[in-house]
């Protein structure tokens, strides 16, 4: 009687049971080694798939070969042997994006590295994304100001431009990208600072300025480190443009900084040369130029119909030597809108920022100045220019003329002006309070050496004294005449309250 309750209740069960089967497409490790995986029986993977080793191990689908698919392992690849079993998510490689991310230093996958806990995010972006459309894009003219008067005056930055850093080691351009993050506050602008290959100690103390300058409140720093595995390196400027695109897609303005796509060209050859994909110049890939074009074309000022939000990109390229017409940043240099060249000579005479203003370039120009910068900058570039080219001439004998001299004397104005201190950004109506006094002849009975010193007294004086017409330019962003007459005004003021003018 038991042994017929038993199968009834067994036949019961039969009838109630539903397979649920689960196919899961799975391969095997061939070859592991300096964090490359070959693995066949993935003939169904798709170009940038997230695989599972196990253990917690990821990996990434880069080479899908005939007769095996080579990944990157995102982690310790020390954990796999041959023989493997690797199984495919059938997710693409994305990166946690939203607010909770601002304020927080990740690395190339999202993973926070501040020991602040979990980010809290449900959001997902894809690292790799095709570049928005000419159709949904719209022209660049709303200024994204740096604070530093060489780059507003000479080579304005708009929103949704890309704009080259180039120079030697150790020539201030993470100084500029750190200033430029500083300057926004109050601005409205998310920024995100991707360090590609840094040394960790320097990425700390960029965190610890950013912190002392209020600019974490709306940062998010993505860190590859220099020990970090290439494939983070290779990964982490596209999780930080990931990141920015989704504030970008809110109708957001986001600046994302890659420091350096030298470091990043490097890591990207390592992988290519292990993976065994056919080496060209200096050794790169052939697609070295389209892993940086697709990177930056992503930056973009899109139109109202699609938000318009916008995403600026500031890359830094490393030269050897001053060369520029090296492999990676001439490519980078026909990619960009624009660069702004830091020369070695340039801040080992005192000059910084240490930028050359005859390489550098914005390809975007005065349409993202405002009217009153426009109008005190204007000529200041071919100024820069003749005083450059007078001075080397000058050197060789003292007999000038009048127009000459005059021109030098200028230059050398100009030059002192243009120098400014680490981590002072200046806000535009000082910039262009101060550019107004240099371009219009107000200098030209300062002492050079007396020039700084004039220049901080000046700003002292108008932020006193001057509030009044300081605001009306910063409202109206353009100088009307009554606002010149008084800005005149309050520079002659100014100069007669100076000891060693009234003397001379």
């Amino acid at each position: 009687m038991s042994n017929n309750r038993i199968i009834d209740a067994l036949t019961q069960q039969l009838k109630q049971y539903k397979a649920d089967p689960a196919v899961e497409k799975v391969g095997t490790v061939l070859e592991i080694g300096d964090g490359i995986a070959k693995i066949s029986g993935l003939s169904s993977a798709m170009a940038g798939e997230m695989l599972d080793f196990g253990n917690g191990v990821m990996g990434v689908a880069l080479n899908l070969e005939e007769d095996f698919v080579g990944a990157i392992v995102l982690g310790d690849y020390q954990k796999i042997i041959q023989g493997t079993t690797v199984k495919t998510t059938g997710r693409i490689l994305e990166v946690p994006v939203g607010d909770g991310m601002i304020g927080r230093v990740v690395d190339a996958l999202g993973q926070p590295l501040d020991g602040r806990g979990a980010i809290s995010t449900k959001t997902f972006y894809p690292l790799e994304k095709i570049a928005p459309r000419v159709i949904t894009r719209q022209g660049v003219s709303v200024p994204l100001q740096t604070g530093i008067k060489a780059i507003d005056g000479m080579i304005p930055i708009g929103r949704g431009q890309r704009e080259l850093i180039i120079g030697d080691r150790q020539t201030g351009k993470t100084s500029i990208a750190i200033d430029t993050i500083i300057n926004q506050k109050g601005q409205d602008v998310i920024c995100i600072y991707v360090a590609i290959g840094q040394k960790s100690s320097k990425v700390a103390r960029i965190v610890s300025e950013l912190t002392n300058g209020g600019a974490m409140d709306y940062t998010t720093v993505v860190l590859a480190s220099s020990s970090d595995p290439a494939s983070l390196l290779y990964l982490s400027p596209f999780a930080g443009c990931a990141i920015g695109e989704y504030f970008m897609d809110q109708g957001k303005d986001v600046l994302v900084i890659y420091d350096d796509l030298s470091k990043h060209a490097v890591a990207y050859r390592e992988i290519a040369l292990v993976l065994r994909r056919p080496p060209g110049r200096e050794a790169y890939p052939g697609d070295i130029f389209y892993l940086h074009s697709r990177l930056l074309e992503r930056a973009a000022r899109l139109s109202k119909d699609y938000g318009g939000g916008s995403l600026t990109a500031l890359p830094i390229i490393e030269t050897q030597a001053g060369d520029i017409s090296a492999y990676i940043p001439t490519n980078v240099i026909s990619i960009t809108d624009g660069q702004i060249f830091l020369e070695t000579d340039l801040f080992y005479q005192g000059v910084r920022p240490a930028i050359n203003t005859g390489l550098s370039v914005s390809r975007v120009g005065s349409a993202a100045q405002i009217k009153a910068m426009k109008k005190v900058a204007g000529k200041m570039k071919l100024d820069m220019a003749q005083y450059r080219e007078l001075a080397a001439f000058a050197q060789f004998g003292s007999d000038l003329d009048e127009a000459t001299r005059k021109q030098i004397h200028l230059g050398q104005r100009l030059t002192e002006v243009l120098k400014q201190g680490q981590f002072q950004p200046l806000p535009v109506v000082l910039q262009v309070t101060i550019l107004y006094a240099a371009t219009n002849g107000y200098l030209d009975d300062v002492p050079v050496e007396k020039v700084r010193e004039f220049e901080a007294g000046l700003l002292g004086y108008a932020q006193a004294h001057g509030q009044a017409i300081l605001k009306n330019i910063a409202e109206k962003k353009e100088i009307v005449e009554a606002t010149e007459h008084q800005l005149r005004g309050l520079i002659v003021e100014y100069k007669q309250s100076l000891d060693y003018l009234t003397k001379a």
